[in-house]
């Protein structure tokens, strides 16, 4: 089975759906030890802040954003950005994740300064920022193209995007959850610009929701075509839909499983031949979850996650210390080692980190 090579798209779904979960567990496994050998599972130390909660998109799957001008609406000041990072930084923090909403007034040189108060007065810190959503809007407000915007945040000192925004690569679920997002393709199309100026992104994927077995795999396809083109995206990190105070919540409950949730890491470590690395977390699906799920292909977990708002306003928060993620890592039979956003190994002993815990 493991020396067919690549699967065909025309033959993904019938694997995807019929092939007993056991043997799609071995198969990833063994894909897995060929690409990473030995039991090394890697995990970062990141926080996950929001610079704003505005948003135009009306995304029927976000609890998080506001309106523009609801009571509870904001925009960080530069200077409370400034707070934020030094604690990240007295933390141990190295890399940050910003995001926010599509704010209707932020333009590219919002976004530009943050970098650049990152590069310059945090230098310890990995500015891994903005969804292609965001800098899209920020490009259509500042009347400039993708490129333009991207080449700007470049020259500031960024290198990486996260894979934030993908949902389902589905025309037909675009339409149905968040028809203001961008245009069909406008995700992929994004990344790929990126890509072509020298950016290194993840992928995502949120499934759980709308989606069929067709669409999970036409995203699937999306990626892996597009990396034998750019080889730009460095990881895949697929989590599952969580329902509470959302829009979409009202009509449809949580349908993923975690079993499903197996099954989706598993494929993809096989299907994604030519991505690197696979991820999993102890926020996609629980702490329990997230341990059994290093057994499916999975050789990153993440990281500690500090300051995560978007899942919160489910209801949904599990970030960690150091010390909780290694653990985890270890109860399930593998050895915690510390990365970069470049999936660069730092240590496989990390020392104490229990103040991360109480940065707030």
């Amino acid at each position: 089975m493991t020396n067919r090579g690549r699967i065909p798209y025309e033959e993904a779904l019938d694997l995807y759906q019929k092939l007993p979960l056991e043997k799609l567990r071995n198969w990833a496994q063994k894909v897995r030890q060929e690409k990473h050998p030995g039991s090394i599972v890697t995990y970062v130390l990141d926080a996950n802040p929001n610079y704003t909660n505005v948003c135009r998109i009306d995304c029927k799957f976000c609890a998080f954003y506001r309106k523009p001008h609801h009571k509870d609406a904001y925009l960080l000041t530069t200077d409370a950005y400034r707070k934020k990072l030094e604690k990240y930084q007295n933390a141990g923090i190295r890399t940050v994740l910003l995001q926010g909403g599509v704010h209707p007034q932020v333009g590219i040189d919002f976004l530009v300064r943050l970098v650049r108060i990152t590069k310059e007065e945090f230098p310890s810190i990995h500015p891994h920022y903005f969804s292609a959503v965001e800098i899209h809007n920020a490009a259509r407000v500042s009347n400039i193209s993708d490129k333009e915007a991207l080449r700007l945040l470049w020259d500031a000192g960024q290198r990486t995007i996260p894979g934030g925004g993908a949902e389902i690569l589905s025309e037909n679920v675009r339409k149905q959850l968040s028809p203001k997002k961008m245009q069909p393709d406008g995700w992929i199309n994004f990344h790929k610009e990126a890509h072509s100026v020298g950016f290194k992104t993840t992928a995502t994927m949120m499934f759980g929701h709308i989606e069929t077995d067709e669409d999970i795999l036409l995203h699937l396809e999306i990626l892996r075509s597009t990396q034998d083109v750019t080889n730009g995206f460095s990881s895949f990190i697929p989590w599952s839909y969580k329902p509470e105070n959302t829009a979409l919540g009202r009509f449809i409950s949580r349908t993923s499983c975690p079993e499903r949730f197996f099954r989706l890491l598993a494929f993809s470590r096989i299907y994604l031949d030519n991505f690197p690395h696979i991820a999993s977390s102890r926020l996609a699906e629980g702490e329990n979850s997230g341990r059994l799920s290093l057994d499916y292909g999975v050789d990153d977990f993440g990281g500690t996650i500090l300051d995560e708002s978007v899942h919160r306003c489910t209801g949904w928060s599990l970030e960690s210390s150091k010390e909780e993620l290694c653990q985890i890592i270890r109860s399930a039979g593998y050895t915690p080692v510390e990365r970069d956003s470049f999936y660069n190994h730092i240590s496989s002993q990390p020392t104490s980190s229990k103040e991360i815990l109480e940065i707030h």
